[in-house]
């Protein structure tokens, strides 16, 4: 029998905190992208970058959640765990780097500059921006980690 843990792949866990990390990060890319100049400061375009690698890699990952859901068999084989391990592991700090600067970068033209660098609408969907970059690295954590619980066990059944 293979080992059954909640959040590891193919798991309805794992389908929703897939959901929930291309959600927050489909938002975290409106908020920053929809009528703002990102462009013009390095961190907010790391933002955007990070987040476009992001959504397609929940996407896919949740499109195989769904099937190991719908066949009701969860694929538990070494190497598809180890890639994904590794990926979630990339794509877990990437992301959190990627929110910290541009949370501290947000702070800084609010604090520092006053309205000269953005006005008060602006300047909040960057820190909205930067907020749901946090949720999403958080569920990301979630998954990253509990895919790497799973890899052990899978090690000595190998």
């Amino acid at each position: 029998m293979e080992p059954q843990l909640p959040g590891s792949i193919g798991t309805s866990t794992s389908l929703a905190i897939r959901w929930g990390q291309a959600l927050f990060s489909v938002a975290s890319l409106l908020f920053m992208c929809v009528g703002v100049q990102f462009y013009a400061y390095t961190s907010f375009c790391f933002l955007v970058t990070i987040k476009g690698l992001t959504i397609p890699w929940s996407l896919t990952l949740a499109m195989v959640d769904a099937y190991f859901l719908f066949v009701k068999r969860p694929s538990h084989q070494l190497q598809i765990v180890l890639v994904i391990v590794i990926g979630d592991w990339i794509l877990s700090f990437l992301p959190l780097a990627a929110a910290c600067s541009t949370a501290s970068v947000s702070d800084l033209m609010v604090i520092e500059a006053g309205s000269y660098f953005c006005g008060g609408k602006m300047c909040s969907r960057y820190r909205l921006s930067a907020a749901m970059a946090c949720l999403s690295w958080s569920l990301s954590l979630a998954s990253a980690l509990f895919n790497l619980w799973l890899l052990p066990s899978l090690y000595s059944n190998y």
